[in-house]
């Protein structure tokens, strides 16, 4: 039996043991469809929490980790999980490890975590007394006629603003910027501590990154609770090809069987969690 057989044959003993389904051509390594630069959620350093869940089954699987590099920009999909290598009929990559469930481009594993949008302040810039988004929606006009916050077209955020009459006072920002090289949570980073803004309604991993990326009390986050008309919380999978059954039900099972520590990890990146009534899960 050569070395290539041989390795197969031990991960099929291991999977059959820890009954994970092989997905076809998954003796080879894990291969992912990842942002170089987009951080919480993946980077060309491994530093992303989507990095250290692939990390996570690639070595539960016994495989080696590989990664094709886009950036998540229209287009992505196309250009990765939906690619095949030059010359051959093999696909770059078999997962995006963070979409949305349900995602009209690719086939959806069962939701690993489900998180919120969230209202990010600097503190010491003069709103350290707001404690939730009705604190804010209540500010006294000459306290709002103070107020910058960032807005983005199409966001529930922007949605919320305009149906709290905070809209003035949103300073308009591209949810994707032109430029690959800086992400919009680093954008927003940068001025939240030049004080260009004085907050942001952002995605829960965004707000994440904010607050766990500076040092304690440079950053307040305020978790966003759906209301009438404007849904702020959404469950997210990771997406395969259409036809890949089988390695859409491979994760599923390792979703399943690493349920706590994909919870924790999040955890470690602040990541807002919420059950599937948008309720906020407290710390364990």
């Amino acid at each position: 039996m050569g070395l290539k057989n041989l390795r197969y044959a031990l991960i099929q003993i291991l999977a059959a043991t820890l009954s994970i389904p092989i997905a076809q051509g998954a003796e080879n390594a894990f291969r992912v469809c990842a942002d170089p630069n987009n951080p919480p959620l993946s980077d060309s350093k491994g530093q992303g929490f989507e990095n250290k869940i692939a990390e996570l089954f690639a070595r539960e699987l016994g495989q080696k980790l590989e990664y094709t590099w886009f950036p998540q920009r229209l287009g992505f999909v196309r250009n990765t999980l939906k690619a095949k290598l030059p010359d051959s009929e093999e696909f770059k990559c078999d997962v995006v490890m963070g979409v949305p469930t349900g995602y009209e481009l690719t086939a959806t594993t069962k939701p690993y975590y489900r998180s919120t949008y969230a209202l990010v302040y600097r503190k010491g810039r003069g709103f350290d007394d707001i404690h939730s988004p009705a604190d804010l929606a209540r500010l006294p006009d000459d306290r709002k006629a103070k107020l910058r916050i960032a807005m983005f077209d199409g966001a529930p955020g922007t949605t919320w603003l305009l149906k709290h009459q905070l809209i003035a006072q949103g300073v308009p920002y591209p949810s994707m910027p032109g430029d690959a090289s800086v992400n919009i949570a680093q954008i927003l980073e940068k001025d939240l501590l030049d004080g260009k803004i004085d907050m942001t309604i952002v995605w829960g991993p965004i707000a994440g990154y904010l607050v766990s990326h500076n040092p304690p009390g440079t950053f307040e986050l305020i978790p966003m609770k759906s209301e009438q008309g404007i849904r702020f919380d959404f469950p997210m999978s990771m997406g395969v090809r259409f036809p890949d059954k089988e390695r859409k039900q491979q994760l599923d099972t390792l979703i399943a069987r690493n349920a706590d520590k994909i919870q924790a990890l999040l955890r470690e990146y602040q990541v807002p969690l919420v059950d599937k009534d948008g309720n906020l899960i407290p710390n364990q």
